[in-house]
């Protein structure tokens, strides 16, 4: 029997010869093994058990209630009173109500022309809307160019604003609430938000807000993104795959269980008195929209998602922003967590059923779990096992569930099916990064409230394979990120390790799984943006 690991153990296999050095190395080690590194691995793969658990059953039952009411729900026009705006002889177009277009942007030379003149060719009444384009940009030249766009408008009958700040105080937050406190935005009755690179349907006013309108509990209309650019390469078609499940499970289920979801920032239309209501815009934290969206449920108000009312948007496809997105998204959240726990708990306008709801799935499983359990479970406790084999992960563990998680995230997509494996791959690589953010905004450290603006590229489709010749040498080195190149030669050992001496036989996903971590840490994933 092996006697508990001890100083005076340790002290007694060192004495005597000094023949054996490497012997009693080993001895020592499989000492420290049993009395130590296994019970921890085991303890730690116990606990991503229960969090795998915890993301599944979430999962298994946010498809069965969003599969369920597709089959035999109502759709949102009979769940809630909805009729079209008709022209009155006396009164006109008032009656219509005043609805506030905000288009935030940031240095946006590729697509402020698509934003602002998808925004300006709405069908409204001329007289009844406001676009207002909130420009932050700092590049000189751009602003004049945006600021030229806009005059090119009003020059047409279009009752547009350019609006400018001397600071960029609170980044997007900043520049929505600045923009409310103009006279003219607080004669409005509803706001509606597109980023920079949103292209709304001309008619997208005429199918959102009648809903408002006429349902006075509803604070918000949430549509959904459509993206013009999924096929540039892997990375924006993994992109479409996750975003797919997100609109089509995620923000369908809340709508529909709770009348609460996060607030996707966009292509949506708020009630101004809910916004009110709520306090408006905050910038504690890089999820400015999700916590208004919190803040605004807890008021008591309902929300909406209509999943056939489609805006045209852009996915980043440069790998360095969508890494700044990815980490504003999983940092963000988790921040806001953090900051909200205990007001969420206080709260006694909402049901505990609703507050359960946005503390434990909302938040908890779905932003902080979700992402952890990913990167700590395939990419930290599967190696892990190679080499401690006296922990066994349950096959289910491995096998089962990850297959349903899979199929429900790629289901909603089925024309990139057949790239199951890489979204697989580049998810666990991502969930690295990710887990790092979550963790960033959980304690408050350094990154906690960096905001990088996602860079967008727009129609032009200025991009090509990141092969060109001019970025090797100087460039590389931009390009590498340690910290996936570090994991993916961990990895690549630890298959190697199983393909030799291991019993379970992961290598073939190990492999796969290293040159993913190693591909993208040198960079070589998305695409290039040419030079102008």
């Amino acid at each position: 029997m092996d006697r508990p690991l001890t100083m005076a153990n340790l002290l007694e296999l060192f004495m005597g010869t000094q023949d054996d050095i490497i012997g009693k190395f080993m001895l020592i080690w499989g000492q420290i093994k049993v009395s130590l590194v296994v019970p921890f691995l085991r303890v730690f793969m116990y606990i991503n058990l229960v969090m795998l658990i915890m993301l599944f059953t979430e999962m298994v039952y946010m498809v069965m209630v969003v599969t369920t009411n597709k089959l035999f729900g109502k759709k949102p026009e009979q769940r809630y009173k909805w009729k079209q705006f008709e022209d009155d002889v006396e009164l006109g177009s008032s009656v219509y109500p005043l609805v506030l277009v905000q288009v935030p942007m940031f240095n946006e030379r590729e697509v402020y022309q698509l934003s602002i003149g998808a925004a300006c060719r709405l069908t409204w009444p001329y007289d009844r809307i406001v676009v207002q384009v909130l420009d932050d940009s700092t590049d000189p030249l751009i602003k004049s160019m945006v600021e030229m766009e806009c005059n090119s408008w009003a020059s047409k009958g279009i009752n547009i604003h350019y609006q400018v700040r001397d600071n960029r105080e609170g980044y997007k937050a900043g520049a929505l609430k600045q923009g409310l406190k103009h006279d003219y935005a607080k004669e409005c009755e509803y706001v509606v938000i597109f980023d920079a690179d949103f292209q709304p349907e001309p008619n997208f006013l005429a199918q959102t807000i009648p809903f408002l309108h006429h349902n006075p509990e509803l604070a918000l209309v949430q549509g959904r993104w459509k993206f013009v650019n999924s096929s540039d390469c892997i990375m924006t078609r993994v992109q479409e795959m996750s975003l797919n499940y997100h609109f089509k499970v995620e923000q369908e289920f809340g709508s529909i269980a709770h009348s609460f979801f996060g607030f996707n920032g966009t292509a949506g239309v708020w009630r101004m008195a809910a916004l009110d209501e709520a306090e408006g815009w905050k910038d504690r934290t890089t999820v400015e929209d999700m916590d208004l969206a919190v803040r605004a449920s807890l008021k008591g108000w309902k929300f909406l998602y209509i999943g056939s009312i489609m805006v045209k948007n852009e996915l980043p496809s440069v790998l360095k922003a969508y890494r700044y997105q990815q980490h504003r998204w999983s940092c963000g959240p988790a921040n806001l967590f953090r900051k909200m726990v205990f007001e969420i708990m206080r709260n006694n306008r909402v049901t505990w059923w609703k507050k359960i709801y946005i503390l434990y799935s909302f938040f908890f499983v779905r932003k902080i779990v979700a992402h952890i359990v990913t990167f700590t479970l395939y990419c930290v406790v599967i190696p892990a096992t190679v080499l401690i084999p006296e922990v066994m992960i349950p096959v289910w563990a491995i096998i089962y569930i990850p297959t349903i998680i899979t199929l429900f995230n790629v289901i909603g997509t089925p024309r990139s099916f057949y790239l199951v494996v890489f979204w697989v791959l580049l998810e666990n690589v991502m969930s690295l990064h990710r887990t790092k953010a979550t963790f960033i905004g959980l304690f408050e450290t350094q990154r906690v409230n960096e905001w990088v603006v996602t860079e967008k590229h727009g129609d032009a489709s200025k991009v090509k394979a990141a092969t060109s010749e001019s970025q090797s040498r100087f460039r590389i080195g931009e390009r590498i990120l340690m910290l996936e190149l570090c994991v993916g030669i961990v990895l690549f050992g630890c298959a190697c390790y199983d393909f030799a001496f291991g019993k379970y036989h992961y290598f073939v996903y190990l492999y796969l799984q290293a040159i993913a971590f190693i591909t993208m840490g040198f960079g070589y994933i998305g695409t290039q943006v040419l030079s102008s």
